[in-house]
């Protein structure tokens, strides 16, 4: 059925409700197609797509499922599925769609790019590299095989064979602004070695999209700051942020309103469980850029840590839960379901689901630092769970926020006064958790953590319930994908910083400074 699908007129009415946004009438449509082909990978893939945009996630994660069952083999079916399938964490059915492709010479480039692609989503760096390496055997100068290999690289640590691919793709292709971004990434700008004048030729070029425009300005941004010319580089921010901030549908009042409604929530203490046997997560949370990812890279030292990154499966479970398929980590319609949900289950989903991630170790440690939205739901879900808060300088915090380019997962970063609110209200509702669940947050000083790495460890280390292992300490034998901002510079020795990097940028940072004073 699938070759005629687009000659259909029910396929074609259930596209035109979807593109409406008419969700039920969508739904109907599709399921009217699936009664007549109930194996059909394109008719379930699209019914998981618009059962998530109506926010049923249960449906939508079913009907992935469903069609993973049916084995499509069609690169742009399978193309979609695997996107599906990491939405929802579905990593052990994203690996058999994978491997039902075949020998990976014989699955066309494209396709090996975008399961590549999923994998580095998971923070399966080194599956991802085994695709993108036979991408590159099939055609090794096809710039978005260079690029998608030289990020990989990046976060596995391989930094002058990442190098060597960023440049030989902008070579090829000096129009992709991902090659000038890794480029400005992988290492420092110097006067006599920089990429100045070609970013700002392709910065010139017209009918730029503001996420080119983004990620070229923030390339621009990092050369002229590693060069000293802070004027250029705050005006090549300013132009990253504009451009980014136009792409966004961001409310501040709506943070103001989700974080009311978590401190609204009904709760009694959860102490931690200290007996509890079998695996100990260890949640590392904060503000983005407040040192979550150099914490969780020495605990990986320890014998009985696993490090694996910036997850979502705890919200996945969350989502499960709730039968609601929200934007972000958490939404009000998830923290006014909550009351209903079997936390039980949710502990218990997300440990059964993390397990395929793990080997020996008793700990591991789940590094989303959006995760300090659902703390409460976490000490209900996981008594026995560690949970580590990073503290970082507000300025210093804010400021790394702001200079960053993230995906859409921080909408708020791109505006100082913006920024300033979220981080009230991030300060706000972590003073609450403190004192609706006292003894279950560890609060860690980032400042201490770079001056006094020893010391700190300790205490993190004897709050967690593990004896301190000197081995966390030698963060350049560390061989983990490490798929953060924190890329590069996590893998270098600590440092304690003496002056802030925002200082050279004080003048312009007034709104910021003001709106931080404030409350």
């Amino acid at each position: 059925m699938s070759a005629n699908l687009q000659a259909d007129p029910l396929w074609r009415q259930a596209e035109l409700h979807a593109s409406r946004r008419e969700w039920p009438q969508a739904i109907a449509h599709f399921e009217a197609l699936l009664a007549r082909a109930p194996n059909d990978a394109r008719v379930l893939v699209q019914l998981s797509y618009v059962e998530s945009l109506a926010g049923h996630y249960r449906a939508a994660r079913a009907y992935a499922l469903r069609a993973n069952d049916a084995g499509p083999r069609d690169p742009a079916i399978v193309r979609e599925l695997v996107a599906r399938l990491r939405t929802f964490n579905a990593a052990q059915a994203l690996h058999a769609c994978v491997q039902r492709l075949g020998p990976a010479d014989r699955v066309p480039i494209p396709l090996l790019l975008a399961c590549a692609a999923q994998y580095s989503y998971l923070n399966e760096q080194e599956r991802a590299l085994a695709l993108l390496d036979e991408a590159k055997r099939g055609d090794p100068d096809f710039p978005p095989t260079l690029l998608a290999r030289s990020q990989v690289l990046m976060y596995l640590g391989r930094f002058d064979e990442a190098q060597a691919d960023a440049l030989r793709g902008t070579q090829r292709a000096p129009e992709i602004p991902q090659g000038w971004w890794l480029l400005s990434r992988l290492r420092k700008q110097t006067p006599d070695d920089n990429c100045v004048d070609p970013i700002r030729r392709e910065l010139r070029h017209p009918a730029r999209k503001p996420a080119e425009i983004a990620t070229l300005a923030e390339a621009l941004h990092k050369t002229l700051d590693d060069l000293g010319d802070h004027a250029g580089a705050w005006a090549a921010l300013e132009q990253m942020c504009k451009a980014k901030r136009a792409t966004l549908d961001y409310r501040a009042q709506d943070s103001r309103d989700l974080v009311d409604a978590l401190i609204a929530m009904p709760a009694s203490p959860w102490p931690l469980d200290v007996q509890a046997q079998g695996r100990t997560p260890i949640f590392i949370v904060g503000m983005h850029r407040s040192g979550t990812t150099l914490l969780e890279h020495l605990l990986d030292g320890h014998p009985e840590v696993r490090g694996v990154g910036e997850l979502y499966d705890f919200t996945s479970q969350m989502r499960y839960a709730t039968d609601h398929h929200c934007r972000g980590v958490i939404d009000r319609t998830i923290v006014e379901r909550a009351p209903g949900t079997a936390f039980e289950s949710v502990g218990a989903g997300y440990l059964r689901e993390m397990e395929w991630r793990l080997g020996t170790e008793r700990c591991f440690t789940d590094k989303l630092p959006s995760n300090f939205l659902n703390i409460g739901f976490i000490c209900r879900a996981l008594p026995h769970a560690r949970i580590l808060h990073m503290v970082r300088d507000p300025m210093e915090t804010c400021f790394s926020n702001l200079r960053e380019l993230f995906s859409d997962a921080n909408p708020y970063s791109y505006d100082q006064r913006e920024l300033a609110d979220f981080h009230h209200q991030y300060r706000r509702l972590m003073a609450h958790w403190h004192a609706a669940h006292p003894g279950r947050i560890c609060d860690v000083d980032y400042a201490r953590l770079t001056r006094e790495p020893d010391a700190v460890l300790r205490e993190v280390t004897a709050f967690c319930g593990l004896e301190f292992d000197p081995g966390m300490l030698a963060l350049g034998q560390r061989k983990r994908g490490v798929a953060t901002a924190s890329a590069v510079q996590v893998r270098q020795k600590v440092e304690a910083r003496e002056v802030p990097k925002w200082a050279p940028y004080a003048q312009w940072l007034g709104p910021l400074r003001e709106a931080l004073a404030v409350g």
